[in-house]
């Protein structure tokens, strides 16, 4: 193999262990651009702390970190019977492409996670935003806290 192309070679390979690493990534890390995919899920969580919370309607912000840096998204989630009744998503965009994935996100939502329990809430893609996931599963925990019964 001669030089040249032997340098291709590993230059390549280079680039596809970073594109692998990059993948791997959290959905809280900034690693490139969120999904754009249509497919969502919403994935069950371990119970943290477990127990049974109270009936009312709780609001929290959780942060995340997309390409263009730090998001946050309001999360004001409604509860009865330790079910989550409501959702509501306050969007707090700081540019066109984060108020894209985080009204996408908004509108996706409510069909994931009505009539589940709270503690098994934990969304992992919604309407093709992924990283609106992070910061939202952060909210999700801190109104498990306040919720508490």
């Amino acid at each position: 193999m001669n030089t040249s192309l032997r340098k291709s070679v590993i230059v390549g390979i280079a680039g596809l262990s970073l594109a692998g690493s990059a993948a791997g990534c959290a959905p809280g890390q900034a690693s490139g651009p969120q999904d754009t995919g249509a497919a969502s899920s919403a994935a069950p969580s371990a119970a943290t702390g477990g127990g049974s919370y109270q009936d009312g309607t709780y609001s929290a912000d959780g942060n995340y970190v997309s390409p263009n840096g730090n998001e946050t998204v309001g999360v004001e989630l409604t509860l009865a019977g330790g079910a989550v009744t409501g959702v509501k998503i306050t969007e707090h965009p700081s540019n066109p492409n984060t108020r894209k994935f985080q009204g996408e996100f908004a509108g996706g939502i409510q069909s994931q996670i009505v009539g589940k329990q709270l503690d098994e809430i934990k969304v992992s893609k919604v309407a093709g935003s992924s990283l609106t996931s992070g910061g939202f599963n952060q909210a999700v925990e801190k109104i498990k806290s306040e919720a508490q019964a």
